[in-house]
């Protein structure tokens, strides 16, 4: 016969209404006489009735998150780690996660209109944020709950809640790395220019820069896909045009990795001859030869923070709809930098 919440009321000696909020992770409920009911549902082996839940509440217990197609490659490490996270915090809440794709060159906003429109999902996660990003504008207007990894222009209101990393931060720290090291000439692989965060990591060049005294070059500056082939082709463009650079700062681990191999390809000893530097801290970042120096943004823990954030505001467990939060990145140097050898 299966456990009800009554008969884990009589276990724990709780009425059944503060079992029932204990379970569903209601935040009038202490800490201390959650874990107590939780231990207790646990030993009689509870299992909740989500269907019958979902009846009373109107509610899937779902959140969905839509990722353009390329996203769904063996070799995005940073959208499988994003995905790990969230899914890893919605099944602490019981909620299940609903992925969906966005076909290149298909207008985006059906993708939300069909997971949202047909009631497929409780609330979206909206990831890498562009200039006038219509998915923020559907879903304020369809009364949608959403979290958004990323922030918009400085100039857009901000009336949701997102979390994001201090991207001028982290370029700028590794800037100051690299200008530490001796290296004057400087060359940037950028990410899309569609992509809000771009102009965030631009501008910590610009301030690394400014702050060292040095000029700021646009021919130093390509604009990649964030894709390892694009950081190895834009490499050879880089060198092949400007053979004074001794250090790159690619916008990802990926892009930065295919940096290391064109770099290589030129007979050129990365770490001593050129110094390389990615952003993410990706786990083939250790692992490169030589390993790469790198910007970390906790991107597991992203997730997490995102799909918790989103259910509070689901279940309405957190009152503050617009809370918006910025992570500080972190400089890992490894062996892909070093001092500058040429003048």
């Amino acid at each position: 016969m299966a456990v009800t919440l009554k008969d884990i009321a009589k276990a724990s000696g709780y009425s059944i209404t503060t079992v029932s909020r204990a379970l569903a992770g209601y935040s009038d409920v202490s800490e201390k006489t959650r874990n107590h009911i939780k231990a207790i549902a646990e030993k009689l082996g509870y299992q909740p009735n989500h269907i019958a839940r979902q009846l009373r509440s109107q509610k899937t217990r779902t959140i969905g998150l839509i990722l353009p197609e390329a996203a769904y490659t063996a070799t995005d490490e940073f959208f499988s780690l994003f995905m790990m996270g969230i899914g890893h915090a919605a099944s602490l809440y019981h909620y299940d996660l609903l992925l969906g794709v966005q076909i290149t060159g298909d207008d985006e906003i059906v993708a939300y209109q069909r997971m949202v429109g047909e009631n497929r999902v409780d609330g979206m996660i909206i990831a890498r944020t562009k200039h006038h990003d219509q998915r923020v504008a559907y879903l304020q207007s369809s009364q949608t709950p959403f979290v958004v990894f990323g922030r918009l222009d400085p100039s857009h209101p901000h009336n949701f809640a997102y979390i994001d990393v201090d991207s001028t931060l982290g370029i700028q720290c590794g800037m100051e790395h690299l200008i530490s090291l001796g290296h004057r000439h400087i060359g940037l692989i950028l990410s899309p220019l569609e992509m809000v965060y771009t102009d965030y990591r631009l501008q910590g060049y610009q301030k690394g820069l400014t702050a060292a005294q040095l000029p700021f070059r646009e021919e130093y500056i390509v604009v990649g896909d964030l894709k390892t082939e694009s950081g190895y082709a834009l490499t050879h463009t880089l060198l092949d045009s400007q053979p004074q650079i001794t250090a790159i700062v690619a916008c990802n681990d990926h892009m930065a990795l295919g940096s290391i191999k064109a770099a290589q390809e030129r007979g050129l000893r990365v770490g001593h001859d050129i110094s390389i530097m990615g952003y993410d801290d990706i786990v083939a970042a250790a692992h490169a030869h030589p390993s790469l120096t790198t910007i970390r943004q906790p991107i597991f823990e992203i997730g997490e923070q995102v799909a918790a954030l989103l259910i509070q505001q689901i279940e309405k467990l957190n009152s503050i709809n617009a809370q918006h939060t910025l992570l500080e990145p972190t400089l890992v140097v490894r062996e892909s930098t070093g001092p500058c050898i040429h003048s």
